[in-house]
């Protein structure tokens, strides 16, 4: 899977993991999308929108297409619903450097 690219959608994004054999699914929480279960996410992007103060986790599939996202009021509340969600992602973020 490639790199995140520097945004997705209108978002910024700020670090990102690749979900491989490293961390798994904990169960933790499920995702529904149209009332359909969905699987585990290829790979998680924190993100930020301009001129909000909330963090984004996204879920995102092969391409970095957001599958579903949850909101979070810090970077470091997102990261922990990410471990609770993926156990051992919290030794596979990659900081996206400000351009």
């Amino acid at each position: 899977m490639e790199p995140a690219p520097p945004e997705i959608g209108r978002a910024r994004v700020l670090c990102y993991a690749v979900i491989d054999q490293r961390c798994r699914p904990t169960g933790f929480c499920r995702h529904v999308v149209g009332g359909e279960l969905i699987a585990p996410a290829a790979g998680l992007a924190i993100c930020k929108y301009p001129d909000d103060t909330e963090y984004y986790l996204f879920y995102c599939d092969e391409d970095w297409q957001t599958v579903t996202d949850t909101c979070h009021e810090t970077l470091e509340k997102a990261k922990r619903q990410a471990e609770a969600e993926y156990e051992g992602v919290e030794a596979l973020w990659s900081e996206v450097n400000a351009r």
